[in-house]
């Protein structure tokens, strides 16, 4: 590997600095959020609202004219060849030189170690390793700024599973960052392993706040960075991990160390807001159903699930991803909406990101995080416009900190707010228990193959931005477990969920399921591809019977008065393909009844 010095990528210059962090933070809107309720309790609704109300989608352009933020280098790598001009003699591109020339190279050059001149492979694990070592020693060297690379666990292969944590404080545990008053953004890349543009960007980020001019940032907030969370899937080019899950349809259920690493990670440091970076697919099936290519260079979504705070979708779309908008359109980048499609060719729908409660994105809104996902044009074309892909992430998350800081006091407010709001819900009105998207009409920009020109195609378009209530039921006061359900217990608490054990034995009102249908399937993601090849799931329909339930020493109450106790609903009802009991987490029905007044046999927090 080349000396931190020989790879060190772009540096921002002073001038550009002023300009990144006022510029981008001048960029966020001035529209607040409503009046803080009282500290009173909600009132009781006959169903909460599943969303706020963003705007339609659109092609995503603000209304301010571009801001002029220049980001360029002290010092350059060596010049490499503009794609743009290279790709016509390239037989094995996906396109010709008239789609390239539509993505140029931007002014800036960075040198992560994947991506040095003359490289043909993307940066290793090891070289993750050391440069994220490389990172905390610089930072530690600034007076005031704590740095470390901590351990969240292993891959499936047995590499490390290390996040980078650097912030203005004593020490970097999460104690310490949890009462220095700075909300925390947990950075997360590469979760598919043929996604390989967050990653160098993520190095490219850790770099510009341990010793570049990104450093000021953690005057307001602290940062929790992991460059590349399937290393296995990474080693190998697969989006999978090596046992063959998508870890991004994971983080519900945590099968996967991968999962489980993040998790922990989320959990010990209550990130404040979440950044998810991915790429998507640009020619594959596109080409094939429509006739056209991906045109865009950043697809964006915030959590869109079930029983979200109202406030935090406000929060998502005001204080980030109208900022993000402005700031990518000022470096010359286009936007849309993140959407996908399934392989089906005969299937013509696109639609959003995901309304599962399984996704990155989804279960961290439900850990009341502002959860962003961020994809780059990139899977399937290796490395073509590789500094354009990187570029982009790092424009958008460098946008994301810069909102962060300029709404740290705002979002010091707003958290505690959320976790009060979805604690106090608990025992009151209803829950939805499953929602779709709203399926519409919409009119999709793409490339024409030959010409590289504009191509608008109307298409079906189901819509994540206004879910529709496919299942509600009245919201309980928590969930009993039987003793027999460790496993369930296990992977609540890894979450973060507060759970009782019964001191005594005693008795509850609760709502038992019965059974009245049942099926055996896959679990799906909103292409229609399997999320995990290795287990089918239990599909079962239910019905409800109220009665008092004698509950035995040594069980478990999980109960719903807890800020994630939007995240134990979509985890316990057992009618959805996401939850415990349709993936075997939990094998029998009569191990959860839904407790619907409060217990008054004597409980005990677990250690």
């Amino acid at each position: 590997m080349p000396s931190l010095n020989q790879a060190r990528h772009c540096r921002f210059p002073a001038k550009a600095l002023v300009m990144v962090t006022t510029v981008l933070l001048g960029a966020c809107t001035s529209v607040p959020l409503p009046p803080w309720p009282s500290a009173s309790p909600p009132p009781t609704s006959t169903r909460p609202a599943l969303q706020a109300s963003p705007p339609a989608p659109q092609p995503a352009v603000p209304a301010e004219p571009p801001l002029g933020v220049q980001v360029s280098p002290v010092a350059r790598v060596p010049p490499i060849t503009n794609p743009a001009t290279s790709l016509a003699a390239d037989a094995s591109a996906p396109y010709g030189a008239a789609v390239a020339a539509r993505f140029p190279a931007p002014s800036v050059i960075y040198g992560t170690p994947g991506l040095q001149a003359g490289r043909s492979t993307f940066t290793t694990q090891a070289e993750i390793q050391t440069w994220l070592r490389d990172q905390a020693n610089a930072a530690s060297r600034t007076a005031g700024v704590a740095a470390a690379v901590v351990p969240a666990g292993r891959s499936q292969r047995g590499e490390a599973l290390e996040a980078l944590v650097l912030a203005r404080a004593t020490n970097t545990d999460p104690a310490t960052l949890m009462a220095n008053g700075r909300p925390t953004v947990l950075l997360v890349g590469q979760q598919h392993g043929n996604e390989p543009a967050g990653s160098e960007a993520m190095l490219v980020i850790a770099r510009e706040l341990s010793q570049g001019l990104l450093q000021p940032l953690l005057e307001r907030i602290n940062v929790v960075i992991v460059p590349r969370a399937n290393p296995d899937g990474a080693a190998g080019d697969h989006r999978v991990t090596a046992n063959g899950i998508d870890m991004n349809r994971d983080h519900l259920l945590l099968n996967t160390p991968e999962a489980q690493s993040l998790a922990k990670l989320s959990r010990d440091y209550h990130p404040t807001v979440v950044v998810d970076a991915h790429e998507y697919t640009v020619v594959g099936r596109y080409l094939e159903k429509f006739g056209t290519i991906q045109k865009f260079d950043a697809l964006l979504q915030y959590a869109t699930t079930a029983n979200l705070p109202e406030f935090l979708t406000k929060a998502a779309e005001e204080w980030y991803r109208r900022p993000l908008i402005t700031a990518l359109k000022a470096q010359g980048l286009s936007t849309e909406w993140y959407y996908t499609t399934s392989s089906d060719l005969a299937d013509k729908k696109i639609s959003m990101g995901g309304t599962q409660a399984d996704t990155g994105r989804n279960v961290d809104g439900l850990k009341n995080a502002v959860s962003l996902l961020i994809e780059t044009r990139g899977v399937g074309i290796g490395r073509l416009h590789i500094q354009r892909r990187v570029h982009t992430h790092v424009t958008a998350i460098t946008s994301v900190l810069a909102s962060t800081a300029q709404r740290a006091s705002e979002l010091n407010q707003l958290r505690p707010y959320i976790d009060r709001e979805v604690s106090g819900l608990a025992c009151r009105g209803e829950a939805v228990v499953d929602a779709a998207a709203t399926a519409s009409r919409y009119e999709l920009l793409m490339l024409d193959p030959v010409s590289g020109a504009d191509k608008a195609i109307a298409v079906d378009w189901n819509s994540a931005l206004a879910l529709h209530t496919v299942k509600a039921r009245a919201r309980p006061c928590g969930y009993w477990l039987s003793a027999s359900s460790s496993a369930a217990v296990e992977r609540l608490r890894l979450q973060g969920v507060q759970v009782q054990r019964l001191a005594e034995p005693g008795s509850m009102l609760g709502d038992a399921y019965h059974e009245t249908s049942r099926s055996t399937g896959e679990r799906l993601d909103v292409r229609g591809t399997i999320a995990d090849g290795n287990n089918k799931i239990t599909r079962v329909q239910v019905s409800l019977a109220r009665g008092v339930v004698d509950v035995p020493r040594g069980s478990y109450y999980v109960p719903l008065n807890q800020p994630l106790g939007n995240l134990v609903l979509a985890a316990l009802e057992p009618d959805t393909q996401s939850s415990y009991f349709a993936n075997q987490l939990l094998d029998d029905l009569n191990s959860t009844v839904r407790v619907m007044a409060p217990p008054t046999v004597k409980l005990e927090d677990m250690p």
